[in-house]
């Protein structure tokens, strides 16, 4: 697996990862984190991820030269999640092609993102997530060496920030 900078030309390759996401999840009856609708298809989720990836640092996971997966690291959390007291990187956008499941691409561009974390001298790395269907996302996230810190909620959808120290 190589992990490669991304770019601005990657907004279309990170939509159609998060649009699979939804497919899947969809699929599984687990509507409550995206809900029903494609990102690709709601302007204000186009527009988020398209800033991001223009402001952060992107990632894009490729195996065997196919993109796998994505990640987009910022200085801080979006509007929902106040900043740390401390400075930060935070985990954003973190999407596997489901072609590629099970395949570890996801605890590898976490790894990634510890990585340069550290490289760039920082000691904190966060990230927050969809806390319904029984926690599995947060369990997901304690399995890669990340702690629960604070919840939050936007409308009735359940949030969770989780921490790790990279130092």
């Amino acid at each position: 697996m190589k992990i490669r900078s991304g770019s601005p030309a990657d907004v279309p390759l990170v939509l159609g990862m998060l649009d699979g996401a939804v497919e899947w999840l969809v699929g599984r009856g687990w509507t409550g984190q995206w809900g029903t609708e494609p990102w690709s298809a709601r302007p204000r989720a186009v527009a988020k991820v398209e800033r991001m990836v223009a402001e952060g640092d992107p990632w894009i996971a490729e195996i065997d030269g196919e993109p796998a997966g994505t990640l987009t690291l910022t200085d801080g959390p979006g509007p929902e999640v106040a900043p740390a007291d401390e400075p930060e990187r935070y985990v954003h956008l973190l999407a596997t092609d489901r072609r590629f499941a099970g395949r570890g691409v996801g605890a590898a561009l976490l790894a990634h993102a510890a990585a340069e974390t550290r490289r760039q001298g920082v000691d904190l790395l966060r990230v927050d997530c969809y806390a319904g269907s029984e926690g599995r996302l947060v369990a997901y996230y304690e399995g890669q060496g990340f702690s629960p810190t604070e919840t939050f909620t936007v409308g009735d959808w359940p949030g969770q920030v989780l921490a790790m120290r990279v130092a």
